[in-house]
């Protein structure tokens, strides 16, 4: 029987995503399509939110080996999208070396529009073989708030690192409408896990990380991240160095201690524990523009927590974006 419906010119796996500005100075979505495996939702839009909101999802709550994931991202001047999920993105087992699991992004941000994508961690079963690659291009006054992290596995099931191959990519372009304008790459940062292809007397994969549970990358460029970015950096420049010692005396220290403390310090003093006691370890730089932030943790929770409290400390995400965007890292 003939179908009476036109065929889709989309692939298994394709969805594009433009989101606008619409006269009334709200953001809107323009479109939004997508194929299986991958599922996009979208719920009704709140003009308090300050942005699209729209969850990346897969059939089954997670990728099947093989599975190809493509999709496209627009943002249009002024324009804001938030990206989130509902829970880890599961990798399942690969049933042979050279069936791959793919997710590819490319993105687009034009001047004064910013992307917010705060995912929940990818979780990579055992014997998974996974590859992603996400590329976001952005004119100059263009913003991105990025994160990526990966997970150590099922542990209620014994896994721990037990993946076959996972490697993530992410790339963040200047670009710009004119012409005569050529492209220029500000980060390319590469995570590799090999943990089927090791050479004969070094660690194993579960060695090479060192207890933590969970690593993870935070990349902000753009104008909307300046503040965050700043207290990124003022936060690390706070951290004490190590092999630092106090020279003070039990007096001294008493002394300062009974000073009163800002907001700030009491949350500084507060995390600075924390962070020692459930072992999160991270670092803040600039590069090229791009504040990139690198983390890990013994913990899924702990690096959660200690991501979430880091964005709503700052706050300026929850402002821009709406207290939605950051529903996976509370």
């Amino acid at each position: 029987m003939t179908s009476p419906f036109p065929k889709s010119s989309s692939l298994a796996g394709e969805g594009r995503i433009v989101v606008k500005l619409s006269p009334n100075e709200v953001s809107t979505l323009e479109s939004i399509t997508y194929q299986y495996p991958l599922k996009l939702i979208s719920p009704a839009s709140i003009a308090e939110n300050g942005s699209v909101l729209v969850f990346l999802l897969s059939y089954g709550g997670g990728l099947v080996g093989g599975d190809q994931i493509n999709l496209s991202i627009d943002v249009q001047p002024g324009a804001r999208l938030s990206i989130v999920t509902q829970g880890h993105t599961k990798v399942f087992r690969s049933v042979a070396p050279d069936i791959v699991t793919r997710q590819n992004l490319r993105v687009e941000i034009k001047d004064g529009g910013a992307l917010c994508l705060l995912p929940d961690p990818v979780q990579p079963f055992e014997s998974s073989i996974y590859e992603q690659v996400q590329i976001f291009k952005l004119t100059a006054n263009a913003s991105l708030f990025l994160l990526d992290w990966v997970t150590q596995g099922r542990t209620a099931l014994g896994e721990n690192w037990s993946l076959a191959r996972w490697v993530g990519r992410n790339e963040v372009w200047s670009t710009s409408d004119a012409a005569t304008f050529k492209d220029r790459l500000l980060v390319r940062d590469t995570v590799i896990l090999d943990g089927a292809r090791r050479s004969a007397g070094s660690p194993s994969l579960r060695e090479s990380m060192y207890g933590h549970a969970i690593v993870g990358t935070l990349i902000l460029r753009g104008p909307s991240t300046k503040s965050l970015g700043e207290f990124f950096l003022a936060e690390f420049g706070a951290l004490p160095r190590l092999g630092a010692r106090d020279f003070r005396s039990a007096e001294a220290r008493e002394k300062e201690e009974a000073i009163p403390q800002s907001s700030l310090e009491r949350w500084r003093t507060a995390r600075l524990k924390e962070e020692r006691h459930k072992q999160v370890l991270w670092s803040a730089a600039n590069v090229r523009g791009c504040i990139v932030v690198k983390f890990g943790a013994a913990t899924v929770e702990a690096a959660r927590h200690w991501i979430g409290s880091m964005l709503l400390q700052e706050g300026s995400i929850e402002q821009q974006f709406g207290e939605q965007a950051l529903m996976c890292v509370r």
